[in-house]
Order: structure tokens, then C-alpha cells, then sequence
């Protein structure tokens, strides 16, 4: 089991490996056999190891990477519940990306870089996954920013593309300080970077201790997983190719901040505050990205929005206390958000490489099996009754309501309004895309095979992923919390309460449906007005940060070039140098080489110096 659950983790690396520095000099189809084979195998280790990974876990040290004094560091993995069921889906759905992106990248001239950063990406995920400690972690935690560096970045020849890899490169970086700073303060207050160590020693610190560390490491999560503050960068995030789009939004790096505040729950719950805090980014971040996402004309940006949207969700179930519903939400999720990204990279594809829905329309008749695998997703994202989304976002908003206090109650209704206004974009994509007569021109695509099966196992896991922690009011076991251990997740509340719930999730369903096919069911051109434009800009976030950040910068930046290194340092040592120059150019006048000048130079100084005597002489 320690050779499988090492394999798990260091096939992807291979891969990558291989294809970097070997790929180019390889025959055209092997690059992409090697990156996909990497995946599949380590998503067979995983399967291997699972029957290992109840109770206390599996745990390997594979070698000592740090080591001075009483301090040491190793590259070692824990695969327990929690570790093993997002490992189980890092290396599934990333195995189906990969298949998907073999189809989708075939004709593309850097195929090879390109499956060699995918497959780091997953190996720098799993490092995330399966770190026993924080350093460790903090490895794979940059790994997965400089992967997507270079995967959103792709196309790096647009100015656009480099610009959006640039800025999701730096932005995240703020995250990561706040982690950064987290991790060597619990370093300081314990000698160790152990994450149960940490864990089990916590209740020694002092509340305000707690307090400040939990909110570092929101701040942390937040930068890698595109919260408020820190989101700005995952709309753009978009320029790289489909498959970069689905991989980051389902299965890595967005779920790696949800994944640290589950891994560190023990610490963070400790703090009221902070746990209040977690709660609030992510429902205001669900509301704020569901409202960017109805003005969005791009069908990935409309997506992107709404991982953001249900990212929030995520903090707000770690926020109210139940990691199994966090965990539950980011299984069904990367299922049906994967679904949703590979799909529309083949609608895309259909549509003669147009993005903007008001181009497209009547996609159905294009391709009747991509439509109802994208209509399969959007009904999972919508919180369709008995879908896989409407099982995991409920168990979230009774898991708020629950608490019963005032702000929670609050957090409630927020995340309410909010999954009708998910409902109420889900719709209006689908009869943008879906309904009416092509709007675009006329240059349809072939698919090919491997860009369309993937899409049918995660159309499923979609729809029937509620079964994997099934509540008991509709007969399950809820098997997800009873495997993480957390039976106290399991909520029991009282008929009525549990009716409520249910009949308002469902209400503001069919409400969002009922909204969207009342607007958009026959499509009219609308003018981009004030409020549109407001949304579609995100609320204008990118404009305050250049006012408030960028555009200070800038200027503290110019005065201390040009004011002080070219105006002040610059200017003293170039005036000084042209001081010496006219000098130096002045003296020449007495070396010109001519008889004449010279005798009365000399004439001269003679004079001077029989007049000083004489000077001296008179008095």
C-alpha cells in the first residue's frame, strides 16, 4: 500500500517530467499517452489505497526533505477519509479532462508543454491533498499557482492571454503571504509543522492567538480559491484553453482553499470570529458572483462566475461548522462543473470558435447529446430537485439554518436568494444557447470522439452524486459524513423544518426557471444598460483595485524612478561626469600645441610672479 499510495502522487510528476524534457523528440501520439496514462494510473493507485485510508489513515514517509536541529521537515502523505476522497476526485475527473483534452488539443503546435504542465498541475494538487504537514503544502500550494501561470497563459502569444496568466500569478500571491505568514506563526508557537500535531495542540493557544491565524489562513484560501476579496483574477482565467478551465474549476486549484480550511478545521473552529468570517466571504461572495454572472455574454465567463458563486458556498458550510457538507458540495460540483466546461468547449467548437452566446442559439440542433449532457449540468448547478447540486447546496443552507441564531438565519436567506438567482442564470444560458435559430455564422465542426465520452460518466456522477451522503429524510444514510468521521454533521431537524427547507430550495428553483423563460425564451437584442453594464464589468472591481492599488503603485513607482533615480541619483552623477567633462575640455585649450601660446603663457606667468615679489618687496 506505501508503493501505491507513492505512485499515486509521483506518476503525474513522471508524466510531466517525461513529456518536458523528452516530449518533443517523441512520435506525436506518445506525449499524450504518457500525460494521460500518468492520471489513469495514479487514479487506479488511489482506488488501490482506499480500502487503507478508513479510520487513522494510511500514512508513508517517503524521504527527510528538511532537517536542522530539533526541526524536521518530510516529504510525508497521509491518506485519510478526508484526504481520500479528494484525492479519489483530483485523479478522476482530471483523468477524464485529460482524455477530453487529447481530443480538444490535437491539432494544437505546443501539445506536448501543454500536457506537461497539466499533469503538474495534478501532481502539484495531490501534493496539496495528501501533505502531512504545512510545509509540504505549502509546496504543492505554489506549485498549483505556477501551473496555472503557465496553463492560463497558454496562448501566450495574445497580449490578452499573458496579461490574464500575469494577473492570476500576482493576485493569488496576495493569498499566499497571508498563508505564508500563518504557517510560520504556528511554526513559532509550536516547533512543528505536523498538520495533526497542530490540530491536536490548538486548544493551548489563546482565543485571540486563534482568532488571527484562522483569518490568516481565510485570507490564504481566499487568494487560491477566488473569495472576496481576492477574486478578480478567476473570470480571466478564461484564456486559457477549455480544458486548463475545467481542471482548475472542478477539480484543483479553486477547491485547494475550501480543502485547507477542512484540513485545518480543528484550529479554525476554535474561533467564533473566524468562523463567523469564513461564513460571511462565502455567501457574499455566492451572491456577488451570481449577480456578475446574469449580465455575462461569454459562456465560460458565465461559468467562471458560478464556481466562484458555489466555491462560497463551500466556505460558508465550513463556516457554519459542517465540513461533510463543504466536502459533499465540492464532490458534486467538480462533477458537473467539469461537465459544464468540456461541454461548452464542444457548443464552442459547434459554433465555429464563437464564445458569446447572443451569437449562438439553436445549438440543439447541432449535437442533441451535447445538449442534454449541458442541460444535465446546468439542471445540477440550478439545484434541480434530486439532483446531485440540489442534495449538496441544501444540506448547506439547512446546515446555516440550523444554527438558528439571528446571523445565520440571515446567511440563510442570502444563500436562498442566491440559488434562485443560480437558477435564474442556469436558464438563461441554456435558452440563449439552446433555443431559437443559430445567430452566428454558418461554420460548423466536427467533434471529436474523445471530446464527447468523458462528458457521459461525469453527466452522471452529476446528476446521481446525491447519493453519496443521501439524507435521512429521503431514506440514505448519509454515507459521506459517516466516512469523514463526522456523524455530528448529520443534522436533525424536525419535519416542518426539513419541509421548509426543502419547498423553499425547490420554490426559488422553479421561480429562477420561471423568471428566465419569460426573458429569454425568444431572444431580443437588448441594449447594455447601466445595471448590466455594472454586472458585466463585476461590479467594477477591477476598476477600484486599478484606482486604489494599481494606479498608487504606479505612481509611487514613476516618482521614485524618475524623481529620484533619474532626477536625483542619476542627475548627480551624470551632472557631476558632465562638470568634469567641460573642465576636462577647458584645460585642453592649454595643451594645443602651438610655440606662440606657449612663450606667452610663460610671459605671462612671469609678469605674475615678478609682480608678487614686488608686492612683497613694497610692503
Amino acid at each position: 500500500m506505501a508503493i501505491l499510495l507513492t505512485l499515486l502522487l509521483l506518476l503525474p510528476l513522471l508524466g510531466g517530467v517525461l513529456n518536458a524534457c523528452l516530449g518533443n523528440r517523441l512520435p506525436k501520439p506518445l506525449p499524450v499517452i504518457i500525460a494521460n496514462g500518468a492520471v489513469i494510473g495514479s487514479f487506479l493507485a488511489c482506488l488501490g489505497c482506499l480500502p487503507q485510508a478508513g479510520g487513522e489513515g494510511l500514512r508513508v514517509t517517503v524521504f527527510t526533505w528538511l532537517s536542522s536541529g530539533d526541526f524536521q521537515a518530510d516529504i510525508g502523505l497521509l491518506l485519510d477519509p478526508l484526504a481520500a476522497i479528494m484525492a479519489l476526485m483530483v485523479t478522476g475527473v482530471a483523468s477524464l479532462i485529460h482524455l477530453y483534452a487529447a481530443g480538444y488539443m490535437q491539432e494544437d503546435a505546443d501539445q506536448t508543454r501543454f500536457f506537461a504542465l497539466l499533469n503538474l498541475f495534478v501532481f502539484a494538487m495531490l501534493t496539496i491533498v495528501l501533505a502531512d504537514n504545512l510545509l509540504l503544502m505549502f509546496l504543492g500550494w505554489e506549485g498549483v499557482g505556477f501551473c496555472s501561470y503557465g496553463l492560463i497563459g497558454f496562448w501566450y502569444r495574445k497580449t490578452e492571454n499573458a496579461a490574464a496568466g500575469r494577473k492570476a500569478f500576482i493576485v493569488t500571491r496576495i493569498g499566499d503571504l497571508f498563508f505564508t505568514i500563518g504557517l510560520l506563526w504556528l511554526f513559532a508557537l509550536f516547533g512543528t509543522l505536523g498538520i495533526e500535531a497542530i490540530n491536536g495542540r490548538a486548544t493551548e493557544l489563546d482565543p485571540t492567538t486563534i482568532t488571527i491565524i484562522a483569518l490568516l489562513l481565510l485570507g490564504g484560501a481566499c487568494g487560491k480559491s477566488a473569495q472576496l476579496p481576492l477574486m478578480t483574477w478567476l473570470p480571466d482565467a478564461m484564456a486559457g484553453p477549455t480544458p486548463v478551465s475545467a481542471l482548475i474549476h472542478a477539480a484543483t486549484m479553486v477547491t485547494a482553499g475550501v480543502y485547507l480550511l477542512c484540513r485545518m478545521f480543528p484550529l479554525v473552529s476554535l474561533s467564533p470570529l473566524a468562523m463567523g468570517a469564513i461564513a460571511l466571504v462565502g455567501v457574499l461572495t455566492a451572491l456577488y458572483a451570481a449577480t456578475c454572472a446574469l449580465a455575462q455574454r461569454e459562456i465560460k465567463r458565465v461559468l467562471a462566475y458560478s464556481t466562484m458563486s458555489q466555491v462560497g458556498y463551500m466556505f460558508l458550510a465550513v463556516g457554519v461548522g459542517s465540513v461533510s457538507a463543504a466536502m459533499f458540495h465540492l464532490l458534486t460540483h467538480a462533477f458537473f462543473k467539469a461537465l459544464l466546461f468540456m461541454a461548452a468547449g464542444c457548443l464552442i467548437n459547434l459554433a465555429g470558435h464563437e464564445n458569446d452566446i447572443y451569437l449562438m442559439g439553436g445549438m440543439r440542433q447541432r449535437s442533441k447529446t451535447i445538449f442534454w449532457l449541458f442541460v444535465a449540468g446546468l439542471f445540477c448547478l440550478a439545484g434541480a430537485p434530486l439532483t446531485g447540486g440540489f442534495f449538496s447546496k441544501d444540506l448547506i443552507l439547512a446546515a446555516a439554518f440550523a444554527q438558528g441564531d439571528l446571523f445565520h438565519l440571515g446567511i440563510y436567506g442570502l444563500g436562498l436568494l442566491t440559488a434562485g438567482i443560480t437558477s435564474l442564470y442556469s436558464f438563461r444560458l441554456a435558452y440563449l444557447v439552446f433555443a431559437g435559430d443559430f445567430r452566428g455564422e454558418e461554420l460548423p465542426h466536427e467533434l471529436p470522439g474523445l471530446m464527447q465520452w468523458p462528458l457521459v460518466p461525469l453527466a452522471f456522477l452529476g446528476v446521481l452524486g446525491g447519493l453519496l451522503n443521501l439524507p435521512h429524510f429521503f431514506g440514505g444514510h448519509s454515507w459521506l459524513s459517516g466516512w469523514l468521521s463526522r456523524d455530528h454533521d448529520v443534522l436533525h431537524l424536525s419535519m416542518n423544518a426539513e419541509y421548509l427547507l426543502i419547498g423553499s430550495a425547490v420554490g426559488v428553483f422553479i421561480l429562477g426557471w420561471l423568471i428566465a423563460h419569460l426573458r429569454y425564451r425568444k431572444f431580443a437584442p437588448r441594449e447594455t444598460g447601466p445595471i448590466s453594464g455594472f454586472l458585466l464589468a463585476g461590479w467594477q472591481f477591477d476598476a477600484l483595485f486599478d484606482r486604489v492599488l494599481i494606479q498608487p503603485f504606479r505612481a509611487v513607482c514613476g516618482f521614485c524612478w524618475q524623481g529620484l533615480e533619474v532626477g536625483l541619483v542619476d542627475g548627480l552623477i551624470d551632472g557631476f561626469a558632465r562638470t568634469c567633462v567641460a573642465w576636462g575640455q577647458s584645460l585642453r585649450l592649454l595643451a594645443n600645441g602651438r610655440i606662440a601660446f606657449y612663450l606667452q603663457g610663460f610671459a605671462w606667468g612671469l609678469l605674475v610672479i615678478v609682480g608678487w615679489f614686488l608686492l612683497r618687496a613694497a610692503v
